[in-house]
């Protein structure tokens, strides 16, 4: 297969960088693969890096006000379509989705777009897109069921889950993670390390947790340390978080070139998102170090789970609730390594890249052979 990928992310990409860069890494060996990036961002930088990979500096303006930058770009896309002659176009954002239809050459290739958040598709612009779009992937059961409410019900549904690299994402030793553990606790073993690698976005309703934390009994509170890498949060949340007495017990180290000595030494994980997310890379990547996560219900984080096995559930944007779990999780923290035990088992059934690609790779198959 010939196959091309975009992504409109000028900059870090999130989820949606790793999820193309493990596909075009892992399919590169056996298919000609093409990214469409724009320069400077993230994907495209790490594509180039990708052995086999093809990378074409592309943009993908959007908005109104830029039609001029959005004909250049148009023209640029439209060329190299009609010289590769893909079998499948692979996008996996709506300003790259639309970009890509407006290109489409006479003897088009099949077109795959995957749904990666739950912001709903609703609008005149999502049903002339739905008509010409040939397969959408959903990366968890949830986001197939809402699809089947909206324009793309017409075209051929599949989930695919996420996957991550469970070999570079496993368990440290027992010895690795005590001296990392030093670094958080600051060699206080009584304090409860609570963290989560999803990054600050408001969504990802880590807030929730600060508002929850003061619920806590005062004993158990002052055990609890949390640390969340990413982006470092705005004035204003920070201020909030010093107004709720938590500025020694909330620990951001920034964006992290590598979280996975932050993940390791955790007792547990959370990703508490209301909003935008579907399945988290990153609760799948705690749970594969060996880490019980604790979760909203929201979207498909629920499919991460077997919950009360390797992780817990909570109501989205309930601070008592939040409260409630991580007083549990305090007061059971020597229960915690066999759910971590547990969640790594998961991760190895269920995670790994292969399952991952392999899925993607066979709908891809399936749908040219419909063609």
């Amino acid at each position: 297969m010939k196959l091309l990928y975009t992504n409109f992310h000028g900059g870090d990409g999130g989820g949606h960088t790793t999820y193309i860069r493990e596909l075009a890494a892992a399919l590169a060996s056996r298919h000609e693969v093409h990214v469409a990036a724009p320069p400077g961002s993230r994907l495209n930088r790490e594509a180039h890096a990708l052995p086999g990979v093809f990378v074409l500096d592309q943009p993908f303006p959007n908005g109104l006000n830029k039609w001029k930058a959005r004909r250049r770009a148009r023209a640029q896309l439209a060329a190299y379509l009609h010289k590769q002659n893909f079998d499948i176009v692979h996008v996996n954002g709506s300003a790259d989705h639309r970009l890509v239809l407006s290109a489409m050459p006479t003897k088009r290739p099949a077109l795959v777009w995957t749904k990666h958040n739950s912001k709903p598709v609703r609008g005149i612009g999502n049903a002339l897109r739905a008509r010409r779009t040939d397969l959408v992937i959903a990366v968890c059961d949830y986001t197939r069921r809402e699809l089947l409410h909206t324009a793309y019900r017409r075209c051929r549904l599949e989930t695919v889950y996420n996957g991550v690299d469970i070999a570079r994402w496993a368990p440290w030793t027992r010895e690795a993670v005590t001296a990392e553990r030093v670094r958080w606790n600051g060699g206080d073993d009584s304090l409860f390390l609570f963290g989560s690698n999803a990054g600050t976005a408001s969504y990802k309703g880590w807030m929730d947790l600060m508002e929850a934390l003061p619920l806590l009994p005062d004993d158990v509170r002052s055990r609890v340390r949390v640390l969340i890498a990413g982006v470092p949060p705005k004035a204003a949340e920070l201020e909030r978080v010093a107004e709720l007495g938590l500025a020694r017990q909330a620990v951001f180290p920034g964006v992290l070139a590598d979280a996975r000595g932050m993940v390791a030494s955790l007792d547990a994980g959370f990703v508490l998102s209301y909003d935008v997310e579907t399945i988290s890379f990153a609760c799948r990547e705690m749970m594969a170090m060996g880490k019980p996560v604790l979760l909203t219900n929201y979207a498909g984080l629920p499919e991460n789970i077997d919950e009360g096995k390797d992780g817990w559930l909570v109501p989205v944007r309930d601070p008592a609730a939040i409260a409630s779990a991580v007083q549990r999780l305090v007061e059971q923290r020597d229960a915690l390594p066999a759910m971590g035990v547990a969640a790594r088992e998961h991760a190895e059934r269920e995670f790994g890249l292969p399952l991952f690609v392999g899925r993607t790779e066979e709908a891809y198959e399936r749908l040219l052979g419909l063609r």
